[in-house]
């Protein structure tokens, strides 16, 4: 498989992953309640599978190093979201909203690196 196609694919798994994301932050400082756990279910086997995808294409193609730096970052992001799954959803206690704007920014940052390595 084509690396560029591999990088553009993940993008938009990543697209994907970015509406469930925004959905849930909304949930989440809208008001006092955690997003429902399906969302947060859906957003991150999205996110798994832009990240294996991504994984995938480093590993056996030559890709830029700005998607060696973007799946850094979304491995980083992705830890704080099982933190949030299991340390909080799970037993059912507000997300902070610190960890939730430092998995969002981790995310961003990935994403927008993402981007360039997929499009320039």
């Amino acid at each position: 498989m084509d690396a560029m196609l591999m990088l553009r694919t993940s993008v938009w798994l990543f697209v994907l992953t970015a509406l469930g994301g925004l959905t849930m932050a909304g949930i989440r400082f809208a008001g006092q309640r955690n997003p429902p756990v399906w969302l947060s279910m859906v957003h991150g086997f999205a996110a798994g599978a832009g990240a294996t995808l991504l994984a995938y294409a480093v590993a056996t193609a030559a890709v830029p190093g700005t998607a060696k730096a973007a799946l850094v970052l979304f491995l980083v992001a992705a830890a704080g979201g099982v933190l949030m799954a299991l340390a909080y959803q799970w037993k059912q206690r507000l997300l902070p909203s610190w960890l939730v704007v430092v998995h969002a920014l981790l995310a961003v940052l990935g994403f927008v690196l993402l981007l360039v390595a997929a499009f320039t």
